[in-house]
């Protein structure tokens, strides 16, 4: 057992036991030795179920939106990921940040590909950090928008051929959004029945309507975590579409990033007579 796992155990027992906080969401073991799944501990004699190893994938901050109405505070494990998707969640106003307890796991890595492109390793905030925090690493421009630039060196007509293999393959589970923290509405535009505006039968036409609607609400508001395409079972490169508005918004506005302490907020929210406009 690791000393942080005991760190976690530990201190999620006393958070319940002082009554500081009624819930702690982190990871717990399944009966697949490489799987983990999210857990909801409300019992200091339940903590021995929480884990902490290379396995802890899933995202955790979305489920914050379970508990939107808190009868007490609530804890949850925060990598650097997790600790911007909270940032991105108070940001939007669906939670208030005094209703939480983070706490704090520095991240070398896990069992995902996109962990090998991220650049914040250790939660960029926290009310508690467990462990040591870990060396990050610096990730170029041209690594992280590696797929896109690819993309982009296609043709008007390949990348239309692409895209319309991609979107064929969508089957409306909806699994990205719902993995996805930045698409934090309290209803989303595709549950909403109207007529002439997003529609559930599987074509192309309404696959490709969904997938890039999608992408532009997320838009400035990615934090680039990757839960939206580790979730899908189709296997659609989700992450190609918001990493190209993020590498729009580089190059047109300079370095940005989101849900950092530091990062402009809605870049794409707001509107300055400064503000470039020779693209359009």
């Amino acid at each position: 057992m690791s000393d942080i796992q005991t760190a976690l155990r530990e201190t999620a027992r006393k958070l319940l036991e002082e009554g500081t906080v009624t819930c702690v969401i982190g990871w717990g073991e399944t009966r697949f030795p490489d799987k983990t799944i999210p857990l909801f501990v409300k019992r200091p004699e339940d903590v021995g179920k929480l884990v902490w190893n290379e396995h802890c994938v899933s995202g955790l901050a979305k489920y914050m939106l379970d508990y939107r109405y808190p009868e007490g505070k609530l804890a949850i494990c925060v990598r650097g990921c997790d600790s911007r998707a909270v940032n991105r969640i108070v940001e939007d106003k669906q939670y208030n940040r005094e209703d939480l307890y983070l706490i704090g796991l520095p991240c070398e890595g896990k069992d995902a590909p996109i962990c090998a492109t991220c650049a914040h390793r250790n939660p960029v905030t926290y009310d508690v950090l467990l462990g040591e925090l870990v060396e990050e690493i610096e990730v170029p421009a041209a690594e992280r928008f590696k797929s896109v630039t690819e993309l982009e060196g296609l043709t008007s007509e390949e990348q239309y051929d692409y895209w319309q293999k991609q979107f064929s393959k969508c089957i409306h589970c909806y699994a990205c959004r719902n993995a996805c923290p930045a698409c934090n509405c309290t209803e989303c535009y595709a549950d909403q029945y109207r007529v002439g505006w997003q529609g559930k039968q599987i074509d192309k036409a309404e696959n490709q309507v969904y997938g890039l609607t999608r992408a532009f609400h997320v838009g400035d508001r990615c934090i680039e975590c990757g839960e939206c395409e580790r979730v899908c079972p189709m296997g659609l490169p989700i992450m190609s579409q918001t990493r190209k508005i993020l590498k729009d918004i580089n190059d047109l506005w300079g370095s940005y990033e989101c849900g950092l302490p530091t990062s402009r907020p809605h870049i794409l929210g707001e509107f300055d007579l400064s503000d470039r406009d020779d693209f359009m």
